[in-house]
């Protein structure tokens, strides 16, 4: 039996979400609290542009380069947003709580380190049909965890 995960309303938000290449539909979309799921939605939107700008800036070196956390895209008055691009272009987008002060540049770039792992694995899995939504209950568990961590 899966354990129950309760959130309350004085978590800080954290939207993780997994696009993928080229037509950049999320393959995974998780959020704390849910409330304002389509606001978010928009946000990270917004921030495949900055992702694709910083992309192309770097250009050949992206290649050769094995560090592949963007860092801060952009900050609003309420949320920041950071992104993690692989060596396929898949695309990881996270929103953090701007509030969230104990959250540091490398606790982010872990997190995204986590993320990246665990969807390696699912791309593993030969009954997982790469562009399909993500249904995983490991992926789900990791993603819980590492928001329970960081809230």
């Amino acid at each position: 039996m899966a354990s129950a995960v309760t959130y309350t309303a004085e978590w800080p938000v954290l939207v993780s979400i997994i696009f993928s290449p080229p037509q950049n539909y999320p393959l995974y979309i998780r959020s704390v609290p849910t409330e304002n799921e389509l606001k978010f939605h928009y946000t990270v939107h917004t921030s495949l542009d900055v992702v694709d700008e910083k992309i192309s800036a770097m250009g050949k070196a992206l290649v050769d380069q094995r560090e592949l956390y963007l860092g801060l895209l952009y900050p609003t008055e309420d949320y920041k947003v950071y992104g993690y691009v692989t060596n396929s272009k898949v695309k990881f987008v996270m929103v953090v709580d701007s509030s969230n002060t104990a959250l540091r540049d490398n606790e982010i770039r872990s997190m995204f380190r986590k993320l990246h792992n665990s969807y390696t694995d699912i791309m593993c899995n030969p009954f997982y049909n790469p562009g399909d939504r993500i249904h995983s209950r490991a992926f789900d568990n990791m993603v819980n965890s590492m928001m329970m961590q960081v809230c």
